[in-house]
């Protein structure tokens, strides 16, 4: 029997850690198929949804598109609404906000559209520079643009009893949430990348991972979009006792 020496075995278990022989080597970010609860989101560009059949095909939650600024509701919004909770999909109401429009204006017409139903996912507001009206080339100050959310976010929270997502991108979160804000769930939007690779240290609770997802019921694709944490995590966030910020950073 031949002998290792000691100084051969600890250089081949350096060779092994370091991957050199493909064995080993720096663990890999998650995938979005690591998640056990996904989620879709979904517009009028989706057309009619057979929320039976999204339900059937594992899709566990949905955000759906509700309000834009204070005069403009998506067409398909309380037929997705109603549909989605009747096939048992979990779902939330989102409204895209516009810094040309007063924030409680907003809030106004948020409610004027949007039932309470204690059932349904906090209410999400959706903060993006791209995709405003051609009339609405306005970018308030960071310190201007943070006023104003909070005054949404907060009103919002009084009326529906439930403290609501907010959806960024990588732009709108380096300009302006980075740094503030983590008293409140985030759904991130990164489709190249692991979210800690794009958001740094901010923590989060949804990441949209793709645009271009396929999912029984929906024509065509849709955006994707997983839950931070198990079933287990998922039950006490839908109970209301979960601490987000314990799971959101993985």
């Amino acid at each position: 029997m031949t002998l290792v020496r000691p100084a051969a075995l600890l250089a081949l278990l350096m060779t092994l850690l370091l991957g050199g022989c493909g064995m080993f080597g720096p663990p890999r970010d998650p995938q979005a198929r690591d998640f056990p609860v996904q989620g879709i989101d979904v517009s009028r560009w989706q057309g009619d949804v057979d929320w039976n059949a999204v339900r059937r095909d594992d899709i566990g939650f949905a955000f759906i598109k509700a309000t834009e600024g204070g005069d403009w509701t998506d067409p398909k919004f309380r037929q997705n609404f109603d549909r989605a909770r009747a096939a048992g999909v979990r779902r939330a109401a989102y409204h895209f906000f516009y810094f040309c429009r007063p924030a409680m204006e907003q809030v106004e017409w948020f409610v004027r559209n949007v039932p309470y139903d204690p059932e349904a996912l906090p209410p999400v507001l959706d903060l993006e520079w791209g995709g405003n009206p051609s009339s609405c080339k306005y970018r308030p100050s960071r310190e201007e643009a943070r006023r104003e959310i909070r005054v949404w976010l907060e009103a919002i929270a009084q009326i529906y009893h439930k403290r609501p997502v907010i959806y960024t991108s990588i732009d709108f979160n380096r300009d302006v949430l980075d740094g503030d804000f983590n008293d409140f769930p985030i759904w991130v939007r990164s489709v190249r990348a692991y979210p800690t690779k794009r958001y740094a240290n901010r923590r989060w609770t949804f990441w949209q991972y793709t645009e271009k997802g396929k999912v029984a019921g929906v024509h065509g694709h849709v955006d994707r979009n997983v839950f931070a944490g198990s079933r287990r995590q998922w039950q006490a966030f839908l109970d209301g006792e979960m601490d987000h910020s314990r799971i959101a950073r993985l």
